[in-house]
This record gives C-alpha cells, sequence and structure tokens, in this order.
C-alpha cells in the first residue's frame, strides 16, 4: 500500500523512521508470569513510566520497582513522536496564562529546571539520543499570526526566556521559505532528540538500578485492597503498596479517567537526507525545532543525519474513541502534509519521503497534563500531554511521586497539579463536536484567525481542542 499518490511518497515506507533501525532493536524483556509482590508497580512502557520508575529509583533505592509495558517500550507514542523536548508544562505559554497565569511564573520556572534536568540525565547515564538544545522557532505565514507573535514576544521574555522577534528577513536568515513573514525564536526553552534512543537509553538507565521490566504484559484489571493494589495481566499479577499509571492514549484502567482524554491520531512525514546543496538552500544554521502558527499547525526538525521531520495540521479522532493499526495509514493525510511541505520549501522539489507514520496523541480540554490519586492515595495517574510529552513526562513523574510519596510540596501544591480539565461528553456528542470544532479552526485559518460564535463558546466554557 502506498502511503499517498504524491510522487514524493513513491517509495515511502509505512513505519516510523525511529523504530525502522538495528539500533532500535533492543532485547526484549520477559513478560510477567505467574504472581509477584513489589514496592511500586509502573504501568506503562513509554516516557511517563520510565521516568517513574528512574526517579523512584533514585529517590528511594530501596524500593523494588517492576514496570509493565503493554507491548515494547517505547513502541506507541514515546518511539513515534517528533523529538521536540519542551520546557513547557502547559503546552505553550500563551496556554498557560488562559489556565494558570496565577502560577505560571512557577511553572515556567520548574519546566526550565526539568529541561536541565532531562540534560543532566542524559550526561550521567551516557545516552546517546541525539540531543541539541537548539531553541523553539514558530514562524508566522500569515499577518494575522505575525500580529500575535509579535503581541506574545515580551510576555515570553517576562516569564523569563530569551526569545527574539523576526522580521521576514530575518526569519528566512534563520530558515528560508518564501511562505514565512515573521518570527519568534526562543533560544533554549526546547531540544530536539532521537525519540526511540531517549527510550532505550531510559530503558537501560532503569534496568541498570534494578528495575524489574516485563514487556508484553498488557494491564487488564486494578484491584484496590485494604493494603495493596493488584494490577492483573493475562498470564499473571502483581500486588504492590503503590501503583503509578502511565498509559496515556491507551484505554484508562480508571473509568473517571475516559471522560478527560480522548486518543486522537497525529501523522508524520520524514525524507530522505538532504544533500549539502539542499540543506544550503534552506539554510538553518542553528537547527532549532520550528512550529507554524495557525490553528491547524506543523511541526518540523532536522535530524542528525539531516532529514526533515514533518508532521502534524491533520489531528483525527475516531468515533468512540478508537485506536487500531489500520488507523495508521491515511493516505489523504499524508498526500496533504507532502503537499504542504513542497509549498513551504519549493527549492526542495524532487526530495522523496522516505517514512510515513502515526502516533496516538492523549488529548485533554485544557491541552496539558493532568495529575491525581485513587485508591486512597495508593494510586496516581499522569496523562494528557496533548503532543508535549517528551519533556513533560518527567514532570508529571515526578508529580506522581509526589503524590504517592510526599516530599515534594513544589510540585503537588501547584493548581497545574491540584485541577483536571473538564470532561469531554459522550459519544455521539464527543465525536460530533470534535468535527465541528475541527471544521471551525480551519475557518478560523482562513479567516484572518477570527475565532467563529462556537470557538468563541468553547473559549468562554474553558474547554478547548487543538489540533
Amino acid at each position: 500500500m502506498r502511503a499517498g499518490r504524491h510522487p514524493a511518497l513513491a517509495e515511502t515506507a509505512l513505519t516510523p523512521f525511529w523504530l525502522d533501525r538495528p539500533a532500535a532493536a533492543i532485547d526484549p524483556q520477559p513478560l510477567l508470569s505467574g504472581s509477584t509482590d513489589a514496592d511500586l508497580v509502573v504501568v506503562g512502557g513509554g516516557y511517563t513510566g520510565l521516568w517513574t520508575a528512574l526517579l523512584a529509583k533514585e529517590r528511594h533505592p530501596h524500593l523494588d520497582v517492576i514496570l509493565l509495558e503493554a507491548d515494547r517500550v517505547g513502541h506507541a507514542a514515546s518511539g513515534r513522536n517528533g523529538g521536540f523536548c519542551s520546557a513547557s508544562l502547559t503546552h505553550g505559554l500563551a496556554n498557560g496564562l488562559d489556565r494558570f497565569a496565577d502560577e505560571l511564573h512557577v511553572v515556567e520556572r520548574l519546566g526550565r529546571s526539568n529541561l536541565d534536568a532531562i540534560a543532566v540525565t542524559l550526561t550521567r547515564y551516557g545516552i546517546d539520543c541525539d540531543w541539541e538544545r537548539s531553541g523553539d522557532l514558530a514562524v508566522a505565514t500569515e499577518p494575522w499570526q505575525a500580529e500575535e507573535l509579535a503581541e506574545l514576544a515580551p510576555i515570553v521574555r517576562e516569564h523569563g526566556a530569551k526569545a527574539h522577534l523576526l522580521d521576514i528577513s530575518a526569519v528566512r536568515a534563520e530558515l528560508n521559505s518564501p511562505t514565512y513573514v515573521a518570527g519568534l525564536w526562543t533560544e533554549d526553552d526546547q531540544a530536539i532528540v532521537d525519540p526511540a534512543k531517549l527510550a532505550a537509553g531510559l530503558r537501560d538507565a532503569c534496568l541498570s538500578h534494578g528495575v524489574r521490566i516485563h514487556e508484553q504484559s498488557p494491564v487488564t484489571a486494578v484491584t484496590a485492597g485494604r493494603t495493596r493494589v493488584t494490577v492483573g495481566t493475562p498470564h499473571g499479577s502483581a500486588a504492590a503498596q503503590r501503583v503509578a499509571l502511565g498509559t496515556n492514549a491507551f484505554r484508562p484502567l480508571l473509568r473517571r479517567l475516559r471522560w478527560q482524554m480522548v486518543p486522537v491520531y497525529d501523522y508524520v512525514l520524514m525524507t530522505e537526507p538532504l544533500s549539502a546543496a539542499q540543506l544550503t538552500s534552506v539554510g538553518w544554521p542553528r537547527r532549532q525545532g520550528v512550529s507554524d502558527s495557525g490553528n491547524q499547525f506543523h511541526y518540523y526538525r532536522l535530524t542528525a543525519d539531516n532529514r526533515i521531520l514533518w508532521g502534524g495540521y491533520d489531528a483525527i479522532y475516531h468515533f468512540g474513541s478508537a485506536i487500531r493499526p489500520e488507523l495508521e495509514r491515511r493516505p489523504a493525510t499524508y498526500d496533504r502534509l507532502a503537499h504542504h511541505f513542497f509549498t513551504t520549501f519549493p527549492q526542495l522539489e524532487g526530495l522523496r519521503f522516505s517514512h510515513a507514520w502515526a502516533g496516538v496523541i492523549d488529548t485533554c480540554t485544557r491541552f496539558c497534563a493532568f495529575f491525581g490519586s485513587a485508591c486512597s492515595g495508593r494510586l496516581a495517574y499522569a496523562l494528557g500531554y496533548t503532543g508535549l510529552g517528551v519533556g513533560a513526562s518527567r514532570f508529571g513523574a515526578r508529580a506522581m511521586l509526589g503524590l504517592l510519596y510526599g516530599g515534594d510540596p513544589d510540585v503537588t501544591s501547584l493548581r497545574l497539579v491540584r485541577t483536571k480539565p473538564l470532561p469531554f461528553p459522550p459519544e455521539p456528542l464527543r465525536y460530533a463536536a470534535v468535527q465541528l470544532t475541527r471544521w471551525s479552526l480551519a475557518r478560523a485559518d482562513s479567516n484572518g484567525g477570527r475565532r467563529n460564535l462556537w470557538l468563541r463558546g468553547l473559549d468562554r466554557a474553558g474547554l478547548g481542542y487543538d489540533s
């Protein structure tokens, strides 16, 4: 099956680039068989679960920690994302101002500290994941987007970031596209990484601390007893004093969470490596991670071998919160992304895409992660990252451990941690509301950014849906 009709997609492999390399083939860990006990059971082998297990062992070395993964460590979002590791814990400053203005200075400081700590961890454990702290470049392709970036720039600086507002010539000197009219470069608040290498490195760090990792062990039930919580898998069970859930976009094990998160498919293309001449034609001397500034936006970055990852724009929700492998095959979206790519970089015409893939994002109505506990404080959860979890997942792990074990009031006292997003409606209203919102966002993009009555109503209600 071809990825799409565009000529650049003729020989594209429908598989995640990051996982389609020999380095991604790490030794499997045994499935959980029989009954066992532990001090802490972590459910989920993505970034949230890996950070939780690692931080737990670093802070409490005596703990016996088990990590259970339904498939292979890093096979889902943590091995499929764009590799943007941001300092933001609120999915951008504008969203943080809308929802957490009273504590945003503190949250921004904690976010930068979190990003610094990730860099320290990579050095400590020798994790080679092509880490480049090159910053973030937001580009405007329409005048109304340029006006919004100009309004945002002083607010970004006020909250401690080194931000540079770029006019049309300055932004095209950073990255040469005829579509750009302005930009905002924030120097140090984002890194780009190889996401699968990061997941593999965190896995090895966990193993070095004695974390017991069991793959091919999907958790099917959580049962709270008087003193312990038991999680069940098809071939075994584990009883623990504490449980941390890091299942993200997959069906929540706590029923209450099924109203607060929806899985949304995000689609990505990866080019073949650029030649020296092609790279010169686009410039990109600082190698920033880039996003454009529409409601329906693209994100893109260079890899270590100078490919361009190009993703975003379409965010697809399927009725009933469906997650199935065949939903990753969406030729119309891959075609759309390819056309958008060459509109942005016409000088790269003739370049081909080597890989196309999709992943599921855990989306909530406040656009950033939320946290909580259950089972009389013996179970904690973190989810709802809405596509910005590469960096924020470490903070999510810290929040869960604070809720489970105490001792981290700087985090657990935050309204960001104590409050929850508003729920999504049940089906069929959920599907209808998502489709109406996507249509309205597209209309706003084509209408100078002006939001219609539906979007304004969502704003007033504190709800939202981001592409």
